[in-house]
C-alpha cells in the first residue's frame, strides 16, 4: 500500500494493509451480573476515563449496567459522538490499567497480531476518517455519526512489520511523556508562583511580607503609585489605523497592539502611526508598566519584553518608571492577590468593568527598598521564564508530534 514519508532508518519494504477485523475482534460480552461497577467515557481529549471524573458525578445507576460492554484493559473504544476535534468521533484505548464497563452506543474491540501502541497513535491521525465519511453518515443526527458495527470492522488498517510498528508506538509514547512532563513543570512552576505572590508581598493591613529574602529586616512603606511617578493615560488605537491597507505592519522590536489581548493573535503597529502617536503621549521607555483601564482590567505589560502601547479593545494606563521602582516588582504587583482583593474592592461605573486613571493613582502599594525590589523582581521574573520555557517546549513537541503522526503513516486507500 505504498511507504510513508518520513520512517525509521534501515526500513524500506511497502507497508501491507489489514482490515480491522483481521487484527481485532468486535467485544461484545455483556456486564451480566453486575462483575464490573465503574462505567467508563471515551473524551475526545482526555481519552479513556471513568465516567465520574468526566462528568464530576456518576450519571448512571449500577442497575442499568448489565447491559454495558465489558471493557477490559488495553481494549480500543470507538465513540460516535462528533466534535471539532473528532470530526468522525474518537478510537482511544483503555490505558487505566483496570476493566469497567461502557455504553452499547460505543463500539469495543480487541486486538491481536498488531503492536496496541502502533494502533493507538495511527487512531490520532486523520488518516481513518476518509473510510468512515466514505461508509458513514454524520447526517442523522448532528452531534452523532453513524456506521454499522460490521462496517466499522472493515475499516484498512496500514500494517508494515511488526518491528517498525514498534519503533512508531515507543517513538510517539516517548513524545507524549516528554509533553507531559514539561506540562506538569510548568502547572508546577505556575503553582509555585502563584503560592510567592501570596507571600512575598503584604497583605492588606500588613506592611511585612511572610516571605521574603535573608537580610531584609526593614517594615515596606505604605505608599500610592501616583505618589510614585508620573501616570499617563495611553491612547486608544482602532484597528484600521495599523496600516493604510489593513494588513498587520510586523516589526522586529518596539510596540505591540494586541489583537484582544492574546498572545497568539498579535500585530505590531507601523512606525508611521507609532511616531505619530509618541509625540502625543511621549516615547515608551524600558521599565515603564502598562495597566489595561478596560477589557482584561488590570493586566500589566512590561517594556520591552512583553505586550503593547496601544490594543484596539482597552484603554491603558501609563506608568512612567523613571527610575522610581524596579519594573518587575512592580510589574508581579500587579498579579498579586493583594492587588487584586484591592480592585475587586473598587467599585465599577456600568455593566463593564474599568479601572480609571485616578483610581490607578489612588491605588495602595507596598514599598520595600529598591535593593529589595530587585530580588523580588528578579525572582518572580526567573519563574516567568521558567513557565514560558515549558509553554514553548510543550508548543515545540507537539508541533513535532503533529508533523510526526501526519507522516509517520500511510494513508488508507
Amino acid at each position: 500500500m505504498g511507504k510513508p514519508k518520513v520512517r525509521f532508518k534501515g526500513y524500506t519494504d511497502d507497508w501491507e494493509q489489514r482490515k480491522l477485523k483481521e487484527i481485532a475482534d468486535k467485544v461484545s460480552e455483556k456486564n451480566k451480573n453486575n462483575e464490573f461497577s465503574e462505567p467508563f467515557t471515551n473524551s475526545a481529549e482526555q481519552g479513556i476515563i471513568s465516567q465520574k471524573d468526566y462528568f464530576d458525578r456518576e450519571i448512571v445507576n449500577n442497575e442499568n449496567l448489565d447491559g454495558y460492554y465489558i471493557v477490559r484493559n488495553d481494549d480500543f473504544i470507538y465513540n460516535p459522538r462528533i466534535s471539532v476535534t473528532a470530526p468522525v468521533g474518537p478510537i482511544n484505548r483503555n490505558r487505566l490499567g483496570r476493566n469497567g464497563v461502557m455504553s452499547p452506543l460505543y463500539t469495543v474491540f480487541r486486538t491481536h497480531d498488531i503492536d496496541n501502541l502502533y494502533l493507538e497513535f495511527y487512531f490520532k491521525t486523520t488518516k481513518w476518517h476518509r473510510f468512515m465519511k466514505l461508509n458513514g453518515d454524520s447526517g442523522a443526527r448532528f452531534d452523532r455519526f453513524t456506521i454499522s458495527s460490521t462496517q466499522f470492522m472493515e475499516m484498512p488498517i496500514p500494517y508494515p512489520t511488526l518491528d517498525e510498528q514498534q519503533k512508531i508506538g515507543k517513538y510517539f509514547d516517548s513524545l507524549d511523556h516528554l509533553i507531559t512532563l514539561h506540562q506538569r513543570k510548568c502547572e508546577n512552576a505556575q503553582k509555585l508562583k502563584k503560592y510567592m505572590l501570596q507571600k512575598m508581598f503584604p497583605k492588606n493591613g500588613t506592611n511585612v511580607p511572610e516571605i521574603r529574602f535573608e537580610g531584609f529586616k526593614d517594615a515596606w512603606e505604605q505608599r500610592k503609585l501616583g505618589e510614585i511617578t508620573e501616570l499617563k493615560s495611553a491612547s486608544r488605537v482602532h484597528k484600521d489605523e495599523w496600516t493604510s491597507n489593513g494588513v498587520p505592519f510586523y516589526r522586529s522590536s518596539d510596540v505591540m497592539a494586541a489583537i484582544n489581548g492574546t498572545e497568539n493573535e498579535k500585530a505590531f503597529i507601523s512606525e508611521e502611526l507609532y511616531e505619530k502617536l509618541s509625540k502625543v503621549s511621549g516615547k515608551l521607555e524600558e521599565g515603564d508598566i502598562l495597566v489595561t483601564g478596560g477589557g482584561s482590567v488590570g493586566n500589566p505589560y512590561i517594556v520591552p519584553d512583553n505586550k503593547p502601547l496601544y490594543t484596539k479593545d482597552a484603554d491603558l494606563l501609563w506608568i512612567k518608571n523613571k527610575g522610581k521602582f524596579h519594573p518587575y516588582f512592580l510589574y508581579e504587583f500587579f498579579f498579586s492577590p493583594t492587588f487584586r482583593n484591592y480592585l475587586g474592592s473598587i467599585s465599577h461605573v456600568g455593566t463593564i468593568a474599568h479601572y480609571t486613571i485616578t483610581q490607578l493613582s489612588d491605588t495602595p502599594i507596598c514599598l520595600p527598598s529598591f535593593e529589595e525590589q530587585k530580588k523580588v523582581g528578579e525572582y518572580f521574573q526567573s519563574l516567568d521564564h521558567l513557565i514560558t520555557l515549558h509553554q514553548h517546549k510543550c508548543e515545540e513537541l507537539k508541533n513535532i508530534k503533529k508533523f510526526m503522526l501526519q507522516n509517520m503513516f500511510v494513508q488508507e486507500k
